[in-house]
């Protein structure tokens, strides 16, 4: 089953002489249990693509469905609602609340979604330890190292059913043994039925992944299902 379906999706900015075509009538799958990466050069729409199938920028053309509802038919609390429930969201900039503690922070969507205060921590408890950092469960973000506050992000994304995990540049701050931790991560939670959806620019990262789309100019210019095919990609960039 299709977790999200994008098809034909467009985005532009700006008018007239200013006008930029971020995407350009790209049509992407990702199936449940998938795991797909997307790469390209600065500037290729990978950002933009990854805003759209989340729901936080909304397309200039085309459709963007997750679990088969359309996007573009809810209106602003709906949105917000199936972006709660069925999206986690990981940013290299993490987003944590200072003034929550981690248990708060990776409670606090499903609060917002009506989940009674005691049943919301025993979820968040059980997704920090999912991530292996339970012991972090009453320390605020600036008692955390960045490797730390990362995984607790994760665990936010993670926390509750969400069927689509969306990652953007995830491991960009991290070193390397944290880096290739996170990757376990989202790589465990795709085997156990999840789509994600993941934005890097390392091929090593991407190996990862099921399948690797590479974006150029705001067009799906190639793809492959081989874990070698980032590397090939980026010499065909170069």
């Amino acid at each position: 089953m299709s977790v999200l379906v994008m098809r034909e999706v467009s985005r532009d900015h700006g008018a007239g002489p200013n006008l930029v075509h971020a995407l350009r009538g790209v049509s992407l799958h990702v199936e449940a249990g998938e795991f797909v990466a997307v790469m390209g050069p600065s500037g290729s729409g990978k950002s933009t693509l990854l805003n759209l199938a989340g729901g936080l920028d909304r397309p200039t053309g085309g459709r963007v469905l997750v679990e088969g509802v359309d996007l573009s038919t809810l209106g602003k609390a709906e949105l917000a609602r199936l972006r709660r429930r069925s999206i986690g969201y990981v940013f290299q900039d993490l987003n944590l609340i200072p003034a929550l503690t981690a248990a708060e922070n990776v409670m606090l969507p499903r609060e917002l979604d009506g989940v009674r205060t005691a049943q919301a921590r025993r979820e968040a408890l059980r997704a920090l330890e999912e991530v292996g950092v339970p012991e972090l469960a009453d320390r605020f973000p600036d008692e955390m190292s960045g490797g730390q506050q990362q995984r607790v992000a994760i665990a936010r994304a993670l926390v509750g059913e969400r069927r689509l995990m969306l990652a953007d540049e995830p491991t960009g701050a991290l070193d390397t043994a944290t880096g290739e931790e996170v990757m376990r991560l989202l790589r465990a939670r795709c085997d156990a039925g999840a789509a994600c959806l993941m934005v890097t620019h390392e091929s090593r990262h991407a190996a990862w992944a099921d399948r690797v789309v590479f974006l150029r100019d705001g067009v799906i210019v190639d793809a492959t299902g081989s874990p070698a095919g980032p590397e090939s990609l980026l010499e065909g960039a170069r």
